[in-house]
């Protein structure tokens, strides 16, 4: 029998035209959606290996800073995200201020998997970009258990024109290794999200390529520092998608 969803499945992973059995989806249908649901459960609960990241980001010639939130295990960082958007006390000390262009923090958030999968291969393919346009950057920051918010103080401590965070998003039925990055110029405590930009969904070959996700950043980060503003003040360039 003809399928006319066929078509439309192949241009999306959502769950459409679903077959069915009777007046329920059918069991290979019911049986995808728990795999997913058990995926997307398992990328929350999965434990970053800080220790190691930062020898392979060592392995790559960057310097590198671990901080702690004010988070002490994953189960109160899901309870708490007010506590993951605030730095531990004890690591104030860790942050000093450059004449640096940027401060780049990396942090598990709500799926480790994520920078696992992406992180390295992303920041692979961004830092020649940085270099090319002479963007200055500090010591990477390492903040595992964070909220997106803790880059406002971050970048503050460090004295950096704009904070990048690189973040595991939340995951989702269709996607569980999703890699979101934002940024902020002016970082500074009591900051709104509306003074971020966002990239989201980077995690190919599914979603977004790491070379246009870094193009799209570099991008971001010129005009940023240009305009001196982020958020929804700042727009992308419709012919920066043109050109891909």
């Amino acid at each position: 029998m003809n399928d006319p969803w066929k078509r439309l499945r192949s241009f999306t992973q959502a769950r459409i035209g679903l077959s069915r059995s009777g007046h329920a989806v059918s069991t290979e249908e019911l049986l995808r959606f728990q795999r997913a649901h058990a995926e997307a459960r398992d990328a929350v609960h999965h434990t970053w290996n800080v220790a190691e990241f930062a020898r392979q980001l060592s392995e790559l010639g960057e310097n590198r800073i671990t901080v702690k939130s004010q988070i002490t295990d994953r189960h109160q960082f899901l309870k708490r995200p007010d506590l993951g958007r605030k730095l531990n006390p004890d690591s104030h000390s860790l942050l000093k201020a450059t004449d640096a262009d940027l401060t780049f923090i990396i942090s598990d958030g709500l799926s480790a998997k994520s920078i696992d999968t992406h992180a390295l291969g992303f920041w692979k393919t961004l830092a020649p970009l940085l270099k090319k346009e002479k963007l200055t950057y500090g010591p990477i920051v390492l903040a595992p258990f964070a909220r997106v918010a803790i880059s406002d103080e971050i970048g503050s401590l460090t004295k950096a024109k704009i904070a990048v965070i690189l973040i595991g998003e939340r995951p989702g039925l269709s996607s569980n290794d999703s890699l979101g990055i934002y940024l902020t110029y002016g970082p500074k405590l009591g900051n709104h999200d509306a003074n971020r930009n966002c990239i989201s969904n980077i995690r190919p070959p599914e979603g977004l390529s790491y070379e246009l996700a870094a193009t799209k950043l570099i991008y971001l980060l010129k005009e940023s520092l240009r305009l001196q503003i982020s958020g929804v003040n700042l727009k992308e360039s419709a012919e920066l998608l043109l050109s891909r």
